[in-house]
């Protein structure tokens, strides 16, 4: 059956349209992506109308593509800017209203356990003991375990978009507010990681989300269109190098980088400071990229519900 997954984000709204099938690795058969920024829109901790009037104008943009590309069945699903939004109960009622579609809101929790079983589905059984970073727009995800279901999981506020706005005004940024960043994120992290270390060493490291993909994309990882399949890494060594240089170019600058988007290259900094932090709180000196994440973790659960009943 051909699937479809609405993502409403922090940055971006994206359908992903797949051909699917219980016991069968799902197959892209399309992409459909709006930048939306709704982590970036919250008025005093509310999305403001003109916010929502996107959100509404995007997902019907979305409805309207996975219609011509013959979707059965859309999954759904809003993350931490809506989840945070103090008015989430009425936006989500107007999207309803406005689209016929019922956005499931995730929790940190549960964004977290979803990438955990996608990446555990990519890298398979004999990758061990996972450990799996995402870093999102607004918030960062940390899942370990050996099974399908993690042992432990948490999601912290403390995605790139959501730092950049509240962390990052100029453009570079002033040294200080990068310092200050550096050590409102490190005190974040560090009071998570007696939760995991109790478990004991991971036999892989892992990452998803666009973040990381591109901070190994300029520290000399493949590019995307060198395919899936393809192993990319991100050595601590290099992100460390390549901090400082980050923090010193301005968003136009980081956009000429390899691999960086327009879009995204403002909150790179905040993302590399996270990914460095976590990276060296939980004594990580690599890690694998993983092509899947939350998305394809949202379907990976759609099919073992189909093939359950």
């Amino acid at each position: 059956m051909r699937l479809g997954v609405l993502d409403v984000g922090s940055n971006t709204v994206h359908l992903l349209v797949v051909d699917a099938h219980p016991g069968a690795c799902p197959l892209p058969a399309h992409s459909h992506k709006a930048e939306l920024r709704l982590a970036q829109l919250l008025d005093d901790g509310a999305i403001g109308p003109q916010g929502v009037d996107r959100l509404i104008s995007v997902v019907q943009e979305a409805l309207q593509a996975a219609e011509d590309k013959g979707v059965e069945d859309l999954l759904p699903f809003a993350t931490s800017a809506v989840r945070e939004a103090r008015n989430a109960d009425d936006v989500l009622a107007r999207v309803r209203t406005e689209t016929g579609v019922e956005l499931q809101v995730l929790t940190g929790e549960e964004e977290a356990r979803l990438t955990f079983l996608a990446a555990r589905r990519w890298f398979g059984w004999s990758a061990g003991k996972l450990l799996v970073l995402d870093i999102g727009g607004g918030s960062l995800e940390i899942a370990y375990g050996i099974d399908e279901e993690p042992d432990a999981a948490a999601s912290l506020p403390l995605g790139a978009g959501r730092l950049t706005a509240g962390w990052l005004p100029g453009d570079p940024p002033a040294p200080d507010d990068v310092r200050a960043l550096r050590r409102h994120v490190r005190t974040e992290v560090a009071r998570t990681v007696g939760e995991f270390s109790r478990f004991g060493p991971p036999d892989r490291v892992v990452a998803t989300s666009k973040t990381f993909k591109q901070l190994a994309r300029i520290a000399g990882a493949a590019r995307s269109a060198e395919g899936l399949y393809v192993q990319r890494e991100l050595k601590r060594e290099s992100l460390e190098g390549w901090v400082p240089r980050l923090a010193g170019m301005t968003e136009a600058e980081r956009a000429e980088l390899p691999g960086v988007s327009e879009g995204r290259a403002g909150q790179l900094l905040a993302g590399a400071l996270v990914a460095e932090a976590a990276m060296d709180l939980f004594g990580v000196e690599r890690l694998e990229i993983c092509p899947w994440a939350l998305r394809e973790g949202v379907i990976l659960r759609r099919l073992d519900h189909m093939e359950s009943v």
